[in-house]
């Protein structure tokens, strides 16, 4: 292997073609944060190879570099905006949400949201929504769902039931709504309305933490670096920052040039594998802002140049980003999301 980075992020487009493929229609395809860390255009134009008749975001700039890259499909921002953001998302020809008079006033196209138990965005006052609903620029109606990923709990029915309730009450023709994200469009086709938003499915990713494989959706993101250095530890020896870790034995360790400069966080010190030759071995030390160390054992086999994969297979081994989240107590799609600039992304299948 000759590396041409320290890191790269390799993005499966055909995985996300396919995984678009399989969620419910109508499909919005959620690209925000970066398509979740896998390159918002590379995403935007796999999901609609894949089916998706819209795309969403969460601020304006997002919707401007979709349209600069020729990007035609209708296209929803759901995040707050400022009165310039407005402008720009207005600019972008893209629908906005409103919960507010004067967002709907500042707007040719809102998709009116309440909030209907999230407690973040939207109005939880049902008489305004209704009365922005009645307005001839309301292209929408939505919510969203605060424990759909929380099998079994309540308020998920309770949401959905006032949801449903609420667009009834509208009974305006023409009105798109919407409310399943991922987890609630894999649980309860009832949630599915006019129109699905499924973000994290898209990318391959288990909304309930698990294995993405049970749903059918392939993962579209591996993280590969390389082996920079190797050199032996003799016992009681330390490696990195503060010698975290201390060989017991001789031991083979290898650098590795990724490190939390590239989102691979710190909370992953001692608590990691890699895949080096098709073998899972443990990250050892401190995790450095720019370096791993990885333990190879007594002996190795290993040579510099040898690939490294972080999250991925190589193999008959993978490491999921579902593994790395449970190892750092978050959620896949902020493993995948904090992946820095410095990662560059190179678009594969």
């Amino acid at each position: 292997m000759t590396p041409t980075s320290r890191a790269v992020a390799r993005i499966d487009a055909g995985a996300i073609e396919r995984n678009a493929a399989r969620l419910p229609k109508p499909l919005c395809a959620v690209v925000k944060a970066n398509g979740y860390g896998h390159g918002a255009v590379t995403a935007a134009e796999a999901a609609l190879a894949g089916g998706a008749a819209w795309l969403a975001v969460a601020g304006a700039g997002e919707a401007a570099e979709l349209r600069a890259a020729g990007i035609g499909a209708r296209l929803l921002v759901m995040g707050a905006l400022t009165r310039e953001e407005l402008r720009v998302a207005v600019e972008a020809d893209a629908d906005v949400v409103a919960w507010t008079e004067e967002l709907a006033d500042a707007a040719p196209r809102v998709h009116v949201k309440l909030d209907t138990g999230m407690g973040r965005l939207g109005t939880t006052d049902r008489e305004l929504a209704l009365r922005l609903a009645a307005r001839p620029n309301a292209t929408g109606l939505m919510t969203h769902f605060a424990t759909a990923d929380e099998r079994g709990d309540e308020l998920f029915g309770a949401q959905l039931s006032a949801f449903r309730e609420f667009v009834d009450a509208v009974g305006r023709a023409g009105l798109v709504a919407h409310a399943a994200n991922s987890a609630a469009a894999l649980r309860d086709s009832s949630s599915h309305l006019d129109m699905v938003r499924c973000g994290v499915a898209l990318y391959g990713l288990d909304p309930f933490q698990e294995d993405p494989a049970a749903h059918g959706l392939e993962p579209a993101l591996a993280l590969h670096s390389w082996v920079a250095a190797i050199r032996r530890v003799e016992p009681g020896e330390g490696v990195g920052y503060g010698r975290l870790w201390r060989a017991e034995e001789p031991t083979w360790v290898a650098t590795v040039p990724v490190g939390y400069g590239d989102g691979w966080r710190r909370g992953l010190t001692n608590n990691s594998e890699v895949l080096v030759r098709g073998r899972r071995h443990p990250t050892v030390g401190a995790v450095s802002m720019d370096n791993v160390a990885v333990a190879l054992g007594r002996d190795t086999d290993v040579e510099l140049g040898d690939e490294v994969v972080l999250i991925g297979r190589q193999g008959d081994e993978q490491i999921l980003a579902e593994e790395v989240a449970r190892r750092l107590g978050t959620i896949n799609y902020e493993v995948t999301t904090g992946l820095l600039a410095r990662v560059r992304r190179e678009r594969a299948g």
